[in-house]
């Protein structure tokens, strides 16, 4: 153990997630100085997956005492490599998940013995419930709409307890345990802490209390939102949980109280056991801890017209929002970080569970690898059609989601309006798959918009001004009397808009892009492809951001929603950004004219504190790692690894590039209407197609789309691509004929398509289960009938699919011989760092794909379809 010293100040973040353990400090200017980590899966024995238990059903639970032995592994690890007594603050954030306590006598938290672990003083044996649900358990979705059933429905829910009914509700699973386990664990339980406090009192020494804006996400909290009331447990809910109203005042007294202060101040000082054991500053003080995805929205730093997309197991969407009215359609919580004297501030989350299991999903059936997934969304057109009547849409609900998709489950896919089974071409799935994700998001943030909870309607210039001298051009609207689009004069009256959404059957105009975000802020394994960075900025028409951290963390290990080592996590340094800006406030540094010391909001400090930097070092960007691997834009090694959900899905269904290898340079994917497209006609003619970049020294096999250059004779195929109907060189390319780089050797003519080669998957053959179904949640729940994969359909997949790294074997049709080859796919080329603005890089974010205006106008026209699809699917009448 270093001797203690003096120097600089140093900040501590730490951040539960559901893999790993990870910590980041920084310096007083908030540059990066150390990252540690521990990986719940390598580095202890307990036989998790991505740090959770999978069970059958929808049960996904982690053991409460691998945190314990967890955080002192991580303790000891930043004790043998930092100084700790430089550390003036600790902040920190946890995933959403309970800890229950029993009733039983546990150590006092304030009088640990130092020379003991903490794992020594809290073994399984301290919890009622050891196992305890992570945020991606879905095992209580059935309780959450009881509950929504008793409250008379998700609308007055909402208005009463804040949001309407979510699987992950505390107040859901609460009621899961009292119906289940009403001896083995309800009877046993003396306190119940969200993972954030019970982390935080760890380290304090003493009982901390879960603020506000966590508890708004109970489903039991009653947030006061005027002047001098006080928020409450809501008693009604309580009763309804506990099954009396004894037994809710019980459920009561396990909550404990409420930190409404708003973040603001500080929770307590470091333990004494810390002092003690790792020669922690005695008055090192402990800030309030937060949720994981709040954390990780406040490292970000978001101006009040930005949101942040955040893509993994579940995908979410949060921005600014300036006042408390909450509906079913989205969730609002008190800022985290907010000064008791200051008007209060809230985040808008938007959720959709059906995220990463889907993707992996959809890239299991239909591709080799993730590079092969990351072309086809690339080179199919918006919509999977160059038609204007012929778009595809497709909807995977997986797993059971929030309002209004609480009662949907299954796939499904429509063509030219009508349901199907599987579309025509199968290539179209990547995409349509993104496109439903992500314009689901976009209609959902025009819903939100409209309610008023984001303020004053938001008025911005479009983002992509090239080849125009005017940057605020006013929104192309579609006429009320024609179909063709048109730019109305900056007069157009809200008259014209209401007639324009009558028209089109919407409550909002769907080309209308001056109310829509002005800056997208994307984090998640899936934001570090190219092809779905430029789906995001297409649909919001707004420029796509990456935080740099991310951005040269992907070019080591692409498809990790995990930081790389040595990279530091978002929530991680969001909990060392409020711990610098806790201290700074009761030391009254800072600018501002907020409360406390003289500091104005959080958001306002960090921006000062970074620009102030910037200009210190002479506009030397933000360090991104603590190895000093890679700078942003350059390119890396590709070992690729996975862990959380996606890790569940993907390693077991042997997803990942197991290779590694350099990655390349700049990805060639595009999206919008710059791709150029062949004709979709089934039976179109029927190309040769050749990538120069592709083709690889094996036989000129183009692993990356599976269509070899060379002669069809003895030649090896992708079986993905085989399976897709792309047999030999004679490859139907439907609507996909290429991508900006791929070019046109040798035209056939001939009437096949891609349905005459799928007449062998048909009825007559047995069609054998994707490997993404090793997935628990998948598998017990989700019948292949209930997905609507039918093994009679024409479109669906054969047993000729492979995994990377499997052997394959194909027969010359010729000479009645075989070959054997290991399909190995190209790696996927992540996004790398387009030129960006000083304001912007100083604050650690790198732009990485450019909105587009023809896109935005592509997808506007198919608006209206998306939601009239998507409502018959919430009425349940397809």
């Amino acid at each position: 153990m270093p001797a203690p010293k003096a120097g600089p100040a140093l900040f501590l973040g730490i951040e539960l997630s559901t893999d790993q353990l990870r910590a980041s400090i920084v310096d007083e200017s908030l540059e990066l100085v150390g990252v540690e980590s521990v990986d719940f899966d390598t580095e202890l024995d307990y036989q998790t997956q991505g740090g959770i238990f999978t069970t059958p059903g929808d049960a996904f639970t982690t053991p409460v005492e691998m945190w314990i032995k967890g955080l002192d592994l991580l303790l000891a690890k930043l004790a043998r490599n930092h100084d700790l007594a430089r550390v003036k603050s600790i902040g920190g954030a946890a995933q959403h998940a309970l800890v229950w306590w029993k009733s039983t006598t546990v150590p006092s938290l304030s009088s640990l013995d130092p020379n003991l672990l903490l794992h020594e003083h809290f073994s399984a044996h301290t919890f009622s419930l050891p196992n305890t649900p992570v945020f991606q358990d879905t095992a209580s979705h059935a309780h959450a709409l009881v509950i929504e059933d008793l409250l008379l429905g998700p609308e007055r829910m909402a208005a009463r307890v804040g949001t309407a009914a979510t699987p992950s509700m505390v107040s859901a699973q609460l009621l899961r345990v009292r119906e289940t386990w009403q001896h083995e664990v309800w009877a046993r339980t003396g306190r119940i802490q969200l993972a954030s406090a019970f982390l935080c009192s760890l380290l304090s020494g003493k009982w901390i209390s879960m603020g506000e804006a966590e508890a708004c996400a109970t489903g039991m909290w009653v947030h006061a939102n005027t002047p001098g009331s006080q928020g409450h447990w809501d008693e009604g809910v309580l009763d309804i949980v506990g099954g009396s109203r004894e037994e809710g005042r019980r459920v009561r007294g396990w909550l404990g109280d409420v930190d409404t202060s708003g973040g603001g101040r500080r929770a307590g000082n470091v333990s004494r056991y810390l002092v003690e054991r790792y020669r922690f500053d005695p008055e090192t003080l402990v800030a309030p801890f937060t949720s994981d995805y709040l954390a990780n929205y406040l490292s970000l730093c978001p101006s009040p017209n930005d949101a942040i997309l955040s893509f993994g197991p579940m995908d979410m969407l949060l921005t600014p929002a300036q006042h408390y009215m909450p509906t079913r359609l989205y969730n609002l919580f008190p800022h985290p970080a907010q000064d008791s004297g200051e008007k209060r501030r809230y985040i808008a989350v938007l959720c959709s569970r059906n995220a990463d299991v889907p993707r992996a999903l959809v890239r299991d059936m239909y591709t080799k690898s993730w590079s092969a997934f990351d072309r086809l969304v690339a080179i199919v057109p918006p919509g999977g059609s160059i038609g204007l009547d012929d778009k595809l849409f497709s909807f995977w609900h997986l797993q059971a989601d929030s309002y209004p998709y609480s009662h949907v489950k299954g796939i499904y896919r429509f063509e030219t309006g009508v349901k199907v089974n599987e579309f025509r071409d199968l290539r179209a799935n990547p995409r349509c798959l993104l496109e439903s994700q992500v314009l689901s998001f976009r209609v959902k943030w025009s819903h939100m918009l409209a309610t008023g909870a984001l303020g004053s309607p938001r008025r911005s210039i479009n983002a992509n001004t090239s080849g125009s001298n005017n940057p605020q051009t006013p929104p192309p609207f579609i006429s009320s009397s024609s179909n063709r689009a048109s730019t109305p004069s900056s007069t157009s009256t809200p008259s014209n808009m209401l007639s324009i959404q009558q028209s089109l059957g919407l409550l909002f105009d769907p080309y209308d892009h001056s109310s829509l975000p002005t800056r997208i802020i994307a984090t998640g394994a899936a934001a570090n492809f190219p092809s779905i960075a430029n789906v995001v900025g297409d649909i919001f028409n707004a420029p796509v951001f990456v935080p740099n951290t991310q951005v040269d963390s992907a070019q080591i290990v692409p498809h990790r929603n995990a930081p790389v080592v040595g990279f530091p996590g978002r929530a991680a340094l969001g909990g060392a950004y409020v711990a610098r800006w806790v201290w700074g406030k009761e030391r009254g540094s800072g600018s501002g004219m907020g409360g406390g010391g003289g500091l104005g909001a959080f958001e306002d400090e960090i921006r000062r504190l970074l620009q102030k930097r910037w200009i210190a070092t002479g506009g030397v960007p933000l360090r991104t790692n603590v190895g000093g691997v890679t700078a942003v834009g350059q390119q890396g090694g590709g070992g690729m690894a996975s862990s959380g959900l996606l890790g569940l899905v993907a390693g077991a269904a042997g997803l990942l590039n197991p290779g590694g290898g350099a990655v390349s340079g700049n990805s060639g994917a595009n999206s919008g209407s710059n791709t150029p497209f062949s004709s979709r006609s089934v039976g179109a003619t029927l190309i040769e197609e050749e990538e120069e970049e592709l083709v690889s020294s094996n036989n000129g096999m183009m692993y990356g789309l599976g269509i070899s250059s060379s002669s069809p004779s003895g030649v090896a195929h992708d079986p993905a691509i085989m399976a897709m109907g792309v047999q030999g060189h004679h490859a139907s390319t439907g609507g996909y004929g290429g991508g900006e780089r791929m070019g046109m050797r040798t035209s056939h003519t001939g009437s096949s398509s891609t349905l005459d080669t799928l007449g062998s998957v048909g009825s007559g053959s047995v069609m054998t289960n994707s490997t993404t179904y090793t997935t628990p949640d998948i598998t017990s729940s989700l019948s292949m009938v209930g997905l609507n994969i039918n093994n009679n359909n024409s479109g669906t997949m054969s047993n000729g699919l492979s995994s990377p790294g499997q052997q394959t074997t194909n027969t010359n049709a010729n000479a009645n011989s075989t070959t054997t080859t290991t399909t190995n796919p190209t790696p996927l080329t992540p996004v790398v760092a387009l030129p960006t603005l000083d304001s912007e890089t100083q604050l650690g974010l790198a732009k990485v794909a450019e909105a587009d205006t023809d896109a935005f106008l592509s997808y506007a026209a198919i608006v209206p379809e998306f939601c009239r699809l998507e409502g018959m699917l919430v009425k349940g009448i397809v």
